[in-house]
């Protein structure tokens, strides 16, 4: 391959920063379907806010579009989009479908085809792969060529960004590796790691956050019990983490695109070994379970300070609605389950979360987020996403109201600061 000439399928958080640093050396076409993200990132503005406005003005060799035309003089095709799962918790594959047939359209003799996607164990060359051979009738390994180089984003994070994570790539065959790692050699500092086929690639990644699911699950669940106990659990944390290989972890709700759903690709996947994986889904069942959880553990609160119809007519503030801290992502967050628990309980319940676009949690959500705060509005203060913003918000909310009961959900505050916690 003369002249490397690199076309991204995808533009979101994994997406835009592979596309930005290819453009740094090569050509790169970052194509994404939504036409909105096309217009904003064209005028220089992430709403994802991984990338200021003067970043992205100085990208030189990187064109943005939505019209699949502009895709096909690339020879590299880098397949970014999401894999999210349906109401049943079944893997959805249509959006990686979808790109991999626009692909096919386009694809040309020694052409290769990376996937990023979080997919199951043999997804790419059991479901993606025949369609790029049937398409143009071409051969894998023969006419063109795979990879599944797995994203390892973390959004929000602006210490462990895409060049400083090491990198897994796999092959399709020995050339098909070689290939794809020099490629990202070039631009991920952190190292690049091969694995010898595409199954393995898939499996390390889908593992990575199945151990952090479980890992989460267990410290819920000792919350719940010490919860019982009258012990504070961010003290026992602290105290067990003086062990040198005691892994902490923090007690909360456990959204996002990618804990929250991984693990079902994996599960799915094991069920149609003939394998039914009750640990894995174990840990998700308490995990979905949490923010009822949480509900319930502020009503036993509650019960000891009030009657039960005073209960009822207290005023609920929720700060928060993003699935994590200083990131504006609202994908499977579980703040709208806390939302429409609460709801059952309390006759006003809002939630403010300057972060985040509320036209796009209306949308999704069907929730109306709070345009602003208003003094004394709120009985009860539940922290429940600690962007920074937030948590100056929730120190001059106690500031101003020393009634307020404050429920600090993520244990930011010292246990002296909240009469509640997790």
């Amino acid at each position: 391959m003369k002249k490397k000439k690199i076309c991204i399928i995808g533009l979101g958080y994994v997406g835009l920063p592979i596309a930005i640093e290819f453009s740094k050396y090569y050509e790169v076409i970052g194509f994404d379907i939504a036409e909105n993200r096309i217009k904003q990132l064209s005028r220089y503005n992430d709403t994802n806010n991984q990338f200021t406005k003067n970043e992205l003005k100085k990208i030189k060799k990187l064109k943005f579009s939505n019209n699949e035309k502009d895709i096909k003089n690339s020879n590299i095709y880098i397949i970014t989009v999401p894999t999210p799962i349906n109401k049943n918790f079944k893997p959805d594959l249509t959006l990686l479908i979808n790109a991999t047939k626009l692909v096919s359209k386009y694809i040309g003799k020694g052409n290769y085809v990376i996937y990023e996607s979080t997919v199951y164990p043999g997804c790419v060359e059991n479901k993606c792969i025949p369609i790029l051979e049937k398409k143009k009738k071409m051969s894998l390994n023969k006419d063109f060529f795979c990879g599944y180089s797995p994203e390892r984003i973390n959004p929000g994070d602006k210490k462990n960004t895409l060049t400083n994570i090491k990198k897994i790539v796999s092959g399709s065959n020995s050339k098909a590796l070689e290939f794809i790692y020099k490629l990202y050699k070039k631009i991920i500092r952190a190292g690049v790691h091969k694995v010898s086929n595409l199954k393995t690639a898939e499996a390390a990644k889908i593992i990575e956050n199945v151990q952090r699911d479980l890992n989460i699950a267990l410290i819920n669940e000792l919350a719940l019990i010490f919860n019982r106990m009258k012990i504070d659990t961010e003290e026992v944390l602290e105290a067990a983490s003086t062990k040198w290989n005691f892994h902490r972890y923090k007690p909360g709700l456990v959204g996002g695109h990618c804990i929250g759903v991984d693990p079902y690709y994996l599960t799915e996947a094991a069920k149609q070994f003939q394998y039914n994986p009750k640990l894995i889904l174990a840990g998700r069942k308490l995990n979905n379970s949490m923010p009822s959880k949480v509900t319930d553990i502020l009503i036993n609160f509650l019960k000891h300070k009030y009657k039960k119809e005073k209960i009822r007519k207290l005023r609920i503030l929720v700060l928060g609605f993003a699935f994590k801290e200083n990131c504006p992502d609202i994908r499977n967050s579980k703040i709208s389950d806390l939302y429409y628990n609460l709801k059952k309980k309390f006759k006003k319940v809002n939630i403010y979360d300057p972060e985040v676009s509320r036209e796009e949690v209306k949308k999704t959500y069907n929730i109306k987020l709070d345009e602003s705060l208003k003094k004394n509005s709120a009985d009860v203060l539940i922290l429940a996403v600690p962007h920074n913003s937030l948590i100056k918000i929730s120190k001059k909310i106690i500031s101003l109201n020393k009634k307020i009961l404050f429920f600090d959900l993520k244990s930011v505050y010292k246990k002296s600061f909240s009469q509640i916690r997790l």
